[in-house]
Order: structure tokens, then C-alpha cells, then sequence
């Protein structure tokens, strides 16, 4: 895996494993510095987009970064020189989940708070606002713009000021006692078929990177694309770098980790619960809706995805082709057994 470039004058952003590029957002000054020349030109993408391409190349970075500390801290760790026998690997190819009711059942975020709340970080009144909001969102399929910015701002306020290392210790002690149990083994089992064909396996969430990265860590999954809050000398400064990773920011996200990483995106697949995850669902060349909510169940069914629904008394529609997933990912094995074969007899 490439090293992420340290252009000179760019600026890092400090966090548990290490440091890493913070080109694409270096306080509020800059950005608003871009979004007044954008202004000028009616040609220029919204100030929306830019938020979003800033939390993708961001999200990114932290991405690969997390996952190559994470490599490094396991080989130190390692005491057995023996080598162990590595599933071949797929190079091109990876799949890339949604959490929130896609991965785990219900809101990681809102989960993550309980166990915040019960540990006196916060008061229970901004857990209750947050749960609220979430059933609004599943109820309605869609996401205020006013509970979206204000439930950033609490968050901003909480962590500002408070180590990075303290949030990601927190998450995996909150991963153990509440999240373990919610993981949906169907989901979970998607993913698993992705790792034995060799492939890549990531999350794409607007939880903050370092809870993500435990939630994929504990899953033994590749890493985690997530939001970015801004640090400095391992303490965060209160502020984001871009935006909360929805929607765009999402698509932009996998789209750089793929350039990065050398993926060819249509052998890639993409699985999520909401339509606001349909930029991401259409980057890939396969699309899987698990658990959908209505607009896209709606899109699923246009376009041919299909569609897997893991919830309590529901039956799971197939639709499109079904083998698809596990045609993909048996290809991709397939072709890296091969490839193994034949530098096996050419040495």
C-alpha cells in the first residue's frame, strides 16, 4: 500500500496512530477563503461540494493511514516469525459497507453516545435528542439540514479540546458492551465473502474515522472511511476537516480511495440502508440495498440492484441478479488462485 505524500507546507493532522495529510482542510480561514472565490464563479461547484470533496480526500487519508499504523503495530506485536498461510489477494477489486443499518442495527453514533452518557460525558438529554432524531430519519427516509448541523455542533463542542487517543479508547470499550450485539450476521457474513476472495473490505460512515476504525478493526475488516475532526498535537481543535462524510462527501471518499489503491471500480461492490447513499452505490459496478429504506428500495428496483433486507420479519426481495455479489467474489479468488498458480511453475 502507498505511503500518503507529505507535500511540504500542507500541514498534518495528529491523531491516535500517527499523523496525517491534512492538505484538504487547514481551519475555517482557508475554507472560507475557497468558498469566496467559488462565490465569484457561477460555474463553480456549490459550497455543499466542496465541503464534501474536503471530508472525502480527508476521510481518505485518515483511511490509510489508520490501516497502514495498523499493519505496522500488528507486526511489531507478532512473536511468531513463522508466515501464515494469506488468502490470495484480489488487487482490483473491494467492497465498501455502509454502517448505520447496514452493518450495525441502528445508529452507531447514537450507540457510541449511550455508552459516553453512561460514563457522564454528557448529559442524557443529548442522548434522548439524538435518539429522537434518528427515528425521525428513519421514519421520514430523510435527513434535516437543521439536525444534521446542530447535532455537529454538539459533537464538535464535546470533543473539542479532549485527546484523540481518549475518543478512540472510549469507542472500544463501547464497541464491546454495545455494539458487538447489534452487527447484523447477514451483513457481517457479505463482508466475510469479500475477505476470502482476497478482496479489500471497508466502512463508509459519517461516524468520526477513530470509532469507525474500531468498529472495522473488531470486525477484522481493512480500515475505515470516516469523518475527520481536525487535531493538533493529538487534540482536537473542535472544528472539521471538510464536513460530516454524507452523501458526496461519501462517493468522493471511495472514489479517491480506489485511485489510491489501484481498484477498478466497476469490479468493486456497495452496500447501504438509505438513498442518500446512492452517489456511493453508483460509483461501483455492483449495488446491493440491505435493508432499504423506501426511496431506495424505490431505486434498487429501477435500476436492477439488488436488494437484501436482514430485519426482523421482512423477507429479503432479489432483485436483479442475484449471484451477483458472490459471482464477483468468487471471480476475483478464482483469478488470484490462478495468478498464484502461474508464478508458482514460472519459478
Amino acid at each position: 500500500m502507498p505511503e500518503s505524500s507529505k507535500e511540504p507546507g500542507t500541514g498534518f493532522i495528529a491523531g491516535r496512530f500517527g499523523e496525517f495529510p491534512a492538505r484538504w482542510g487547514q481551519g475555517l480561514q482557508d475554507l472560507q477563503e475557497q468558498f469566496t472565490r467559488i462565490t465569484r464563479s457561477p460555474f463553480g461547484p456549490s459550497e455543499e461540494e466542496v465541503r464534501a470533496n474536503l471530508a472525502g480526500e480527508a476521510s481518505a487519508d485518515a483511511a490509510l493511514a489508520l490501516h497502514d499504523a495498523e499493519l505496522a503495530a500488528q507486526a511489531r506485536d507478532s512473536d511468531d516469525d513463522t508466515p501464515t498461510p494469506a488468502v490470495p489477494r484480489d488487487l482490483t477489486a473491494a467492497a465498501f459497507f455502509d454502517v448505520d443499518n447496514t452493518m450495525v442495527q441502528g445508529a452507531s453514533i447514537v450507540h457510541f453516545a449511550r455508552g459516553l452518557a453512561a460514563r457522564k460525558y454528557f448529559k442524557t438529554s443529548d442522548l434522548v435528542d439524538m435518539a429522537w432524531k434518528q427515528v425521525k430519519f428513519r421514519v421520514t427516509g430523510k435527513e434535516s439540514h437543521s439536525d444534521m448541523a446542530s447535532g455537529k455542533e454538539k459533537a464538535l463542542s464535546f470533543i473539542a479540546g479532549r485527546p484523540t487517543a481518549e475518543l478512540a479508547a472510549l469507542g472500544e470499550e463501547i464497541y464491546d458492551e454495545i455494539i458487538a450485539d447489534k452487527i447484523w450476521p447477514g451483513t457481517r457474513a457479505l463482508a466475510q465473502m469479500h475477505l476470502d476472495a482476497g478482496q479489500q473490505v471497508w466502512l463508509v460512515t459519517a461516524t468520526p474515522v477513530e470509532l469507525a476504525q474500531v468498529i472495522a478493526k473488531r470486525l477484522g475488516l481493512t480500515g475505515a472511511l470516516g469523518t475527520v475532526a481536525e487535531s493538533e498535537n493529538g487534540v482536537f481543535t473542535g472544528r472539521l476537516v471538510g464536513d460530516i462524510l454524507h452523501g458526496l462527501g461519501k462517493a468522493h471518499a471511495v472514489r479517491t480511495l480506489a485511485i489510491r489503491e489501484g481498484l477498478n471500480l466497476k469490479r468493486c461492490t456497495a452496500y447501504s440502508d438509505s438513498h442518500n447513499d446512492v452517489p456511493m452505490l453508483s460509483l461501483v459496478g455492483t449495488a446491493v440495498a440491505i435493508n432499504p429504506d423506501a426511496d431506495l428500495r424505490e431505486v434498487a428496483k429501477n435500476r436492477g440492484w439488488e436488494i437484501r433486507d436482514f430485519r426482523t420479519g421482512r423477507k429479503a426481495a432479489k432483485v436483479g441478479v442475484p449471484t451477483a455479489i458472490a459471482l464477483g467474489a468468487a471471480g476475483g479468488a478464482a483469478a488470484a488462485v490462478l495468478s498464484r498458480k502461474r508464478e508458482a511453475k514460472a519459478s
